[in-house]
């Protein structure tokens, strides 16, 4: 089963926004939680790179009060007590952002809850893979591709190529 890896796990050098992620949370090694990366940084273990606005977690429940607490003192905070509730609600995001000062762009990282459904699927597949040089627990192609099933052209155009060089 893939290791509960801390968040530092992360490289620069993906994207301009994960780059200014990455520089905001260096000091929080300690903090290990469970968590698998999904989304467009995903993609771009699976596929090839490619631009994403925000990066995304897909974690259990009970993990959430680790995550919230390891990136607090580094300018992370909910702002929305209520997560959102994605897909009729089965789908529960939790979105962490920070303000940087003289940055127009907000740095976002939503964490996905692991709940009965797709999620669970994926949660169930998660590997550990090597990125830029470190190892990161991220879902499966098929846990991604589940995940991509609701249908935007953006996820149908990454399923195709997921399915491409599967």
């Amino acid at each position: 089963m893939p290791r509960a890896l801390d968040l530092r796990s992360f490289r620069e050098g993906v994207t301009p926004m994960k780059n200014r992620l990455d520089r905001g949370r260096r000091g929080i090694g300690a903090a290990r939680v469970p968590y698998a990366v999904c989304g467009g940084i995903a993609m771009s273990i699976h596929a090839r790179p490619r631009a994403t606005i925000d990066i995304d977690l897909l974690a259990p429940p009970a993990a959430l009060v680790s995550i919230d607490g390891a990136l607090a003192p580094h300018g992370f905070v909910r702002r929305q007590p209520v997560p959102t509730r994605l897909a009729e609600g089965a789908v529960v995001m939790h979105r962490l952002t920070k303000i940087v000062p003289g940055d127009p762009e907000v740095l976002m990282l939503d964490v996905i809850e692991v709940r009965a459904g797709a999620t669970e699927r994926a949660w169930q597949t998660r590997i550990d893979a090597e990125w830029e040089g470190h190892a990161v627990t991220v879902v499966s192609r098929e846990g991604l591709i589940e995940l991509k099933r609701r249908g935007s052209p953006q996820d149908l155009a990454d399923i195709t190529l997921l399915e491409e060089r599967g």
